[in-house]
């Protein structure tokens, strides 16, 4: 029996036709309860497995007791949620993002391991729930921070196969041969026994150390560049003598959660959360210690605020659209995209409302408002959905500057104070150019935090290169080796 899935594509020249196939023994529909569509069974899984089953090199498996790993996932547990402590945890969806924020705050009191739920430097996490096959790799970033149960901790028996598994495991057909078992059917949840039928080709030793040092010079970069936002946030808030936004919000909490604001200050808005007293608390503070107080969309910061329309979508093949992102894929260093924009479609709101450019500055401004990224160079001609804002700066010596203070605490929570919407929270480009920004003292000072905050951006795109290269020596040297 032979399923077939046609898939049409308009090229940018004409239509093209990619024909999918694959043969399926009678055992495989029986085994799958005598089901004929083809979403039953995935052909590209199917056709990966005969690919590496033709590898020059000898298979082995990535896990179970001859493989090259353990692994091994948590205990459930009940979690006592505080509103700050010494035990920030973080939710498996977060593992790709380049700089993750914790989902909140354990209370000591949870009844669990702590220890056992944080993850070691070396190991490959992977989701096994939800959406599964997401992988990384634990640097200085991650490295000892409290992970929820539901993530797998992949322990490998030699150094030199992390960065060689984890590489194997962001490849295409890697990925897919993971996400399908032994029938080539799609699984939705992964177990540490699972590992034990992924086939791997067991390279030369020499091969995986060229791999695994690409992966671990990649993080170490990524490392880097996080300790330098961190070092411009420590100096921006240093500068304005800022407090730890927590005393703020302390300062101005009352007995009964009620507070009055004046006529002359409504600016329009009725609703408490535009109103509340830290936020008018964090621009009295940095009136104080900024040599002025102006708004994002004053010229000296940005050039213009793109809010893109709603539009319908018409997705293409890869080769005949535009990469397109949403707000989730920006906190990622690779944002790892199935949908393309058909060019001839929607060249023109491309070029005027979706294309981003280096140094770019994202906000996202509907569901999770005011989560920001600099566009690194990787990113360069990406287009990037309504559902994030761009701002333009006004010159890349004020870009770095901006997005420093979007992502500290004190910028999100004066972005997000412009939230409105009843059932689904939104901003928009009007909400962010009214945003207020401070202008420094020292100019010395503010073009340091903006240098600091493109050397990170740089070394986040050196870290993509570098990781692309170990992909690309994957491919030529191992998966299709002959």
């Amino acid at each position: 029996m032979v399923d077939q899935d046609q898939t049409f594509a308009k090229a940018e020249h004409g239509k093209g036709v990619s024909l999918k196939w694959c043969s399926v023994s009678l055992s495989d529909i029986f085994s799958h309860g005598k089901r004929l569509e083809a979403s039953v069974y995935d052909i590209e899984a199917k056709q990966a497995l005969q690919l590496i089953k033709s590898s020059k090199y000898p298979l082995t498996k990535i896990g179970g007791e001859d493989g090259l790993t353990t692994s091994y996932t948590c205990a459930r547990f009940k979690r006592i949620w505080v509103e700050k402590s010494d035990i920030p945890i973080f939710q498996p969806s977060s593992i790709e993002d380049v700089k993750p924020d914790p989902d909140g705050y354990l209370s000591h009191l949870t009844d669990t391991d702590i220890e056992g739920l944080r993850v070691k430097k070396g190991q490959v996490l992977m989701t096994c729930s939800g959406t599964i096959g997401k992988v990384t790799y634990v640097s200085k970033t991650l490295e000892h921070k409290v992970f929820s149960h539901d993530l797998l901790r992949i322990d490998c028996k030699d150094t030199m196969d992390q960065g060689y598994i984890y590489t194997y495991l962001k490849s295409k057909i890697g990925n897919k041969i993971l996400l399908a078992n032994r029938y080539g059917a799609v699984i939705t949840h992964i177990e540490p026994q699972h590992l034990a039928e992924v086939p791997i080709p067991n390279a030369p030793l020499q091969l995986k150390k060229k791999i695994h040092d690409l992966i671990v010079h990649s993080y170490d970069l990524r490392d880097q560049s996080n300790e330098l936002i961190d070092k411009a946030e420590r100096l921006l808030r240093d500068e304005l003598k800022l407090p730890d936004i927590h005393e703020l919000e302390m300062e101005t909490e009352s007995p009964v959660n009620t507070f009055n604001v004046k006529l002359s200050k409504l600016r329009g808005r009725v609703d408490a959360s535009y109103h509340m007293p830290v936020v008018d608390a964090i621009v009295a503070h940095m009136k104080k210690y900024a040599a002025e107080i102006t708004t994002m969309s004053d010229p000296r910061i940005s050039k213009n605020i793109i809010l893109a329309g709603v539009f319908k979508r018409t997705y293409v093949q890869e080769k005949y659209g535009y990469p397109f992102i949403g707000g989730k894929e920006i906190t990622r260093l690779i944002p790892q995209t199935d949908k393309f924009l058909s060019k001839p479609i929607h060249k023109a709101r491309y070029e005027k409302e979706l294309k981003v450019l280096e140094n770019t500055i994202l906000v996202t401004d509907r569901g999770t408002i005011g989560t920001a990224a600099l566009v690194p160079k990787h990113w360069d001609g990406y287009a990037v959905s309504q559902n994030v804002l761009k701002l333009i700066p006004s010159s890349d010596a004020i870009a770095g500057y901006i997005y420093i203070y979007l992502n500290s605490d004190y910028g999100r929570t004066l972005v997000c104070r412009q939230t409105y919407g009843s059932v689904v929270d939104m901003i928009d480009d009007k909400s962010l150019a009214s945003v207020e920004i401070p202008v420094l003292k020292s100019k010395e000072m503010q073009s340091e935090i903006n240098d600091l905050a493109l050397q990170a951006n740089r070394k986040r795109y050196q870290a993509y290169q570098l990781e692309e290269q170990a992909l690309k020596i994957m491919d030529e040297e191992v998966i299709y080796a002959k």
